[in-house]
């Protein structure tokens, strides 16, 4: 006697009812990319459906997204002036500060995640402060600002923070300055593995961050380690973090597992713009069946143990789920 496993796929109801993942709108945020101006709205050619808004185009996205039960989204800033230092993210009224309270004022429900980073707002598109004689980023003087950057962010009226700079030391730095300016509450989701990834670079597009030299591997995780990415995450949970992340997503399904499994956290998983260009050309291209393709990638982030996926997919995902109920 052998076992049908056919008997539980014949009827698609019965199907639905075995089935072990599921995929829904509140697993999702959704990137947002804001910069000074109005009536913008400009298509990244490398991200098609992925655009730079100014912040009267970002309250008519978010009006939209409300409406397909997209309810959380993370906010990058595309500022118009830069430095070494990146000043502009430093203060209150800053691009980013601008924004979180203007969707605030107008979509209270919507939860907003901040990118707490500098490779946006500086000149030389590094994720700090340099040091002059290694000419990488100083850890400890970033330290410092990233705090400043934080507070800002908390004040403004975000709801969680993201630091994504890969700095040693980030977590506990960020929670000591929020739980010292009346902050405690707020929670932090570290991107605790962070590869130094080639799949980054449509990103480099839409938020206008590429190096002017050289690379990230100093301060960025070896794509090869993946002991090195466990313990990686297992720091930033001793350091308070919230939320853990990998990212990339895609190419790292194993790590994903890994922490899953090492850590009881919340897991955060971000599909970068890599992975999401490669699947919106081929589609365009007519090469695969698209949204099959990407909600079977969507499965194939919370198999491995993402309770959280950032997604470019996410609006087309939650429309597509909006039509099948």
């Amino acid at each position: 006697m052998f076992k049908r496993f056919r008997r539980l796929r014949i009827n698609e109801t019965l199907r639905n009812l075995v089935q072990e993942t599921t995929i829904t709108a509140d697993d999702f945020i959704y990137p947002l990319f804001v910069r000074e101006g109005s009536g913008i709205k400009t298509e990244v050619s490398s991200m098609p459906g992925v655009y730079q808004m100014s912040i009267d185009e970002i309250l008519k996205e978010c009006e939209y997204l409300v409406s397909i039960n997209l309810k959380s989204i993370i906010l990058f800033a595309i500022p118009d002036v830069k430095d070494s230092v990146g000043s502009e993210c430093l203060c209150n009224e800053s691009i980013i500060s601008r924004t979180i309270k203007a969707i605030k004022e107008k979509f209270p429900q919507m939860f907003i995640v901040t990118d707490l980073c500098f490779c946006e707002y500086t000149d030389h598109g590094h994720c700090g402060i340099l040091d002059p004689k290694t000419q990488t980023v100083d850890n400890d003087k970033t330290l410092e600002i990233s705090a400043q950057q934080a507070i800002v962010h908390a004040r403004a009226g975000a709801d969680m923070i993201a630091p994504s700079g890969m700095m040693d030391g980030i977590i506990s730095t960020l929670r000591n300055a929020l739980d010292e300016n009346g902050f405690k509450n707020l929670p932090i989701m570290a991107y605790s593995t962070k590869f130094a990834s080639g799949y980054y670079g449509p990103f480099r597009d839409v938020a206008e961050s590429t190096p002017s030299f050289g690379d990230r591997r100093t301060y960025q995780m070896n794509p090869a380690n993946r002991l090195e990415a466990i313990e990686e995450s297992l720091e930033d949970e001793k350091e308070g973090a919230d939320i853990l992340m990998v990212k990339p997503a895609l190419a790292f399904l194993d790590v994903i597992r890994d922490i899953r499994n090492a850590s009881n956290l919340p897991l955060c998983v971000y599909n970068v713009s890599g992975e999401y260009a490669m699947l919106k050309h081929a589609g365009l291209a007519g090469l695969i069946d698209y949204e099959r393709v990407m909600m079977e990638t969507m499965i194939a982030f919370k198999r491995a143990g993402a309770n959280i996926i950032i997604s470019y997919h996410a609006k087309e995902v939650c429309e597509l789920l909006r039509k099948q109920n």
